[in-house]
């Protein structure tokens, strides 16, 4: 039997970068890629930040930046997510990977903004995320990551949380164009 999706109240809103992937795909860690100046991984911290982020926390290896490494190693996205959320106290939380340089704030303020459910996307997007920390949020985290034969992409746990899905305005598209392989980030740091 399904659990029941509560609804909550927003306050301060934490961000969480997702950046414990092995960058199979690219061939070198995407977190290091340089963007204007600094590192993807900087960016991204830095884009959290200056939509209003607090605290802004990173999943992975990446000590020198307060990372929170894999508690269930090899789990991909979700247990990145499982990991960082063990560290937030309950609350909204802004979830992007980091490799999405072009994401800006409006877009994260608008997914903020649109909704107090326990999940919201964009449709057809499963990033950026905007997720409520709580007790059944939590739960099913652990619930995911526990059955090693259950599904455990952020797909199906938004499914299972009964995400909203917003329309993305038509312009907005390439802002969430993210870069995986070597070739595609050729094409993003023209």
């Amino acid at each position: 039997m399904p659990m029941a999706t509560p609804t909550v109240e927003c306050g301060t809103t934490a961000g969480i970068v997702l950046a414990g992937g092995l960058s199979s795909r690219m061939g070198r860690d995407k977190a290091q890629l340089p963007w204007q100046g600094r590192t993807l991984l900087t960016h991204m911290r830095a884009l959290l930040a200056s939509a209003g982020a607090d605290p802004v926390r990173i999943s992975g290896n990446h000590p020198d930046m307060g990372g929170v490494p894999d508690l269930v190693p090899r789990c991909g996205p979700l247990g990145g997510l499982y990991s960082v959320v063990t560290t937030l106290e309950d609350g909204p939380a802004w979830v992007v990977p980091v490799d999405m340089p072009y994401l800006d704030v409006h877009l994260l303020w608008q997914l903020r903004a649109a909704t107090s459910a326990t999940c919201t996307v964009f449709a057809e997007y499963p990033l950026p995320m905007l997720l409520h920390i709580n007790p059944f949020s939590r739960q099913l985290l652990a619930e995911m990551l526990a059955d090693p034969y259950g599904p455990r992409s952020l797909r199906s746990l938004q499914r299972r949380l009964g995400a909203v899905e917003l329309a993305l305005p038509a312009d907005a598209a390439a802002c969430l164009f993210n870069c995986n392989t070597p070739e595609q980030w050729k094409e993003i740091a023209r």
